[in-house]
């Protein structure tokens, strides 16, 4: 129980006598945050949002309407946390399901209340997939789980001469709803994780009442009878900001920034893919930024990375230190912009919040590469694909000509490079100038060259001593 609570009890209890005496009965003010579907960004920024309003209206209690099978435990943690540390009273209605993360945040609340036929539990840590992910997952999540339980402390129970200290919720229990193998004999001795129905949850202390409705929640359990219901709404720019900050559209987004680079450096001038890089960066950052998650700095070193990208490409070829540095800090700017970190100072920052940038950056650049193969692999073939780029076969039937076979003489001569090859460029041989295609990465201007073969039309050269 908070200390803000303690106070608001004391009051209303020293008041008490005299709104009998003046026949008024004081309004209470409930504010509402809806938790009924996956737990997200979306969710975590209602809930940041939800409880900034309610402190602004000097609310007596915070009730969170839940509904959900759960979602990603880094937001999970965060809602649990700023639960934890609330100085308003906090509780929770779940209405019909309370499972893996939804089961983390209500357990978090000072009070559970659930519907009858309602359940709570099953918080093993899963893939995207639905498969559960190795123990060490598992192993922070019992412990996140046990933590949470215990913030709760013990109650005294005098029995006889006997005084006991008993936990108002058994962190035993809640490392079950995780792992399976956790065994409390008469509560769980099955080997399999945790769930609770309502009628359960209340036997062992993690339910502490039913109501069918918000409304009998804040009437009946919390015993206001004169209230102001407020429910949070969240604005459009909320919806848009939970959106773009979801793990699966950020991967999206990454996806695209590196396959919209790559095209763009594949071909000429500035188009589409550069156009689809941009859009999908702002689209990134921007939510990010305006989170206060994003610093200028972070922002600023993706850029660089970008610059060092084009300087390998078009100034430095081959793959260098450029090119290997601009990799480096394009990554670390996109995982640091998802992080609360104060530049180099990263005690903010939760281990599984770290996890889960690495796995949404990693994610988004596997996806890159695998657009980058199967588009590349479109690239020609029919539709849209078709009219951006060249055919891949030109038969004399529908009326190509073939070129010339007369350069075909030139191989094995010598000559000498007009222009840098960076691969193709210009060569002199015999006083004739020639395009010409270099069988490596980069011959600089002005350096012998021996032709070694001519194919569908182009000469190609290697850079010689003699």
């Amino acid at each position: 129980m908070s200390f803000y609570y303690r106070i608001l009890t004391f009051t209303s209890f020293i008041t008490l006598p005299f709104t009998f005496l003046t026949g008024q009965e004081r309004i209470s003010k409930v504010y509402k945050i809806d938790l009924q579907k996956e737990i997200n960004a979306a969710a975590w920024i209602y809930t940041q949002q939800g409880f900034a309003c309610a402190a602004r209206q000097n609310a007596d209690a915070i009730l969170i309407h839940m509904n959900t099978y759960g979602g990603e435990v880094v937001y999970a943690d965060s809602i649990r946390t700023k639960i934890l540390n609330s100085e308003i009273p906090v509780y929770a209605f779940v209405d019909n399901n309370a499972a893996s993360a939804g089961a983390l945040i209500a357990i978090a609340c000072d009070k559970i209340y659930m519907r009858e036929g309602a359940a709570i539990g099953a918080a093993t840590v899963v893939d995207p997939t639905g498969n559960k992910l190795s123990d060490k997952y598992q192993s922070y999540m019992r412990a996140t789980m046990r933590a949470t339980a215990e913030a709760h402390g013990k109650d005294t129970v005098v029995n006889g001469n006997d005084t006991l200290y008993q936990w108002r919720r058994d962190p035993l229990i809640a490392e079950a709803m995780v792992d399976e193998r956790t065994i409390i004999p008469h509560v769980n001795d099955s080997g399999k994780v945790l769930s609770f129905s309502t009628h359960e949850a209340m036997l062992h202390g993690y339910c502490d009442g039913t109501a069918e409705s918000a409304e009998e929640v804040i009437e009946k359990q919390l015993g206001h009878h004169t209230y102001e219901l407020i429910v949070f709404e969240p604005t459009l720019w909320d919806q848009i900001k939970g959106f773009f900050m979801n793990s699966v559209v950020q991967g999206i987004l990454i996806m695209l920034i590196i396959g919209g680079i790559y095209f763009e450096f594949q071909t000429p001038g500035i188009g589409l893919p550069l156009g689809t890089a941009a859009l999908a960066a702002a689209l990134y950052f921007v939510p990010l930024y305006i989170d206060g998650l994003a610093a200028n700095w972070e922002i600023v070193l993706f850029f660089a990375g970008i610059i060092l990208l084009v300087i390998e490409f078009f100034i430095t070829p081959g793959f260098g230190l450029a090119g290997l540095s601009g990799i480096l800090l394009t990554m670390a700017a996109l995982i640091l912009s998802m992080l609360e970190n104060d530049f180099f100072n990263f005690k903010p920052v939760r281990a599984n919040e770290l996890g889960s940038a690495l796995v949404t950056v990693a994610g988004g650049v596997v996806l890159g590469f695998a657009f980058i193969i199967w588009f590349s692999s479109k690239i020609g073939s029919k539709g849209l694909f078709k009219k951006i780029a060249l055919q891949t076969t030109l038969d004399t039937q529908e009326g190509y000509v073939g070129v010339s076979m007369q350069e075909k003489s030139l191989v094995g001569q010598k000559g000498i490079t007009r222009t840098v090859l960076r691969p193709s460029g210009k060569v002199e041989i015999d006083g004739n100038v020639y395009n010409a295609v270099s069988e490596q990465n980069f011959i600089p201007p002005h350096s012998k060259v021996i032709v070694t073969r001519y194919e569908t039309g182009q000469l190609y050269v290697e850079e010689t001593d003699e």
